[in-house]
């Protein structure tokens, strides 16, 4: 299938797993609602909302660049109504914006505590929110959230549970959502990646220039949100997807080409519980 004429609505769309995920719906000529905070070049990360819309126009969608605080309401309603104006309608929403800070209970700021709520849970539910009436009316609606599977393993919230609740809110969205809008035939589900991400929050915030190193491109997360929107919706709602699992059922073989550097061992990403084997064939160790 195609994403050609389909309008998605894509949060943090300015750079990284947002415009990855952008530039590969338009490359069907699909149209890009490129909805984030960055209008001014930042001084440390890359990417404006109109650097964006340059490079989904390029890769042969429309774009629709706007300022967008998800943690407001009426920013993220005006967004809508600007979206629907443009293109008639919404037929696929992306929440990708998301704030992180992996810390313990005490190092960890009630503002920062605040943000990543109100960002990553909060802002989910009110983009949803705001698009789900345009989605009742779209032929195959597609709710993604980038966020993680509901494991409750004590490993993944003993270091940062204040960052592991705000991300698995986001999750829960998934769960109820799927559940109370199956009859209206909108998918609700989640996407994850095994491995460290080659994006800003890995360079700056994380890891660092050697850390990307050991990482996936943002190509794998977009090859597979893509493979997900083709779906028809009514049959595939609330589901956690990992992204190689994902790829290898829809029969991509060649998960090298998304390594940064094939010569370094993958970094694995948080939350992928321990049962979720690698498909066959696939390494997370350095390429000879």
């Amino acid at each position: 299938m195609s994403l050609a004429g389909k309008t998605l609505f894509i949060t943090g769309a300015s750079r990284g797993i947002g415009l990855a995920i952008g530039l590969r719906a338009a490359r069907d000529g699909a149209n890009i609602v490129i909805a984030a905070k960055t209008a001014e070049p930042h001084k440390k990360l890359p990417g404006t909302i109109y650097s964006a819309a340059e490079e989904v126009e390029q890769a042969g969608g429309k774009a629709l660049p706007l300022v967008v605080d998800v943690r407001e309401p009426d920013s993220v309603n005006a967004a809508v109504e600007a979206a629907v104006a443009r293109f008639g309608g919404i037929d696929i929403c992306v929440n990708n914006a998301s704030a992180i800070q992996l810390t313990g209970t005490l190092a960890t700021d009630i503002r920062r505590y605040d943000l990543m709520h109100q960002v990553n849970a909060r802002g989910t539910f009110i983009v949803s929110r705001a698009c789900i009436p345009y989605l009742k009316q779209a032929a195959n609606p597609h709710v993604l959230m980038l966020s993680p599977p509901l494991d409750m393993s004590p490993r993944w919230f003993g270091n940062h549970v204040a960052y592991t609740m705000a991300k698995y809110g986001m999750s829960m969205c998934v769960l109820g959502m799927a559940e109370e809008f199956k009859d209206d035939g909108i998918a609700f589900n989640a996407l994850w990646p095994r491995t460290g991400i080659a994006t800003a929050a890995i360079e700056f915030a994380l890891a660092g220039g050697e850390g990307m190193k050991h990482c996936r491109t943002p190509d794998i997360i977009a090859d597979a949100a893509h493979a997900i929107f083709c779906k028809p919706a009514r049959a595939c709602t609330g589901n956690f997807f990992i992204d190689d699992v994902l790829l290898y059922e829809e029969g991509e073989r060649d998960f090298d080409k998304y390594r940064v550097d094939p010569t370094k061992d993958l970094m694995p990403d948080f939350f992928v519980p321990a049962d979720c084997a690698l498909p066959p064939g696939v390494s997370m160790g350095a390429k000879a």
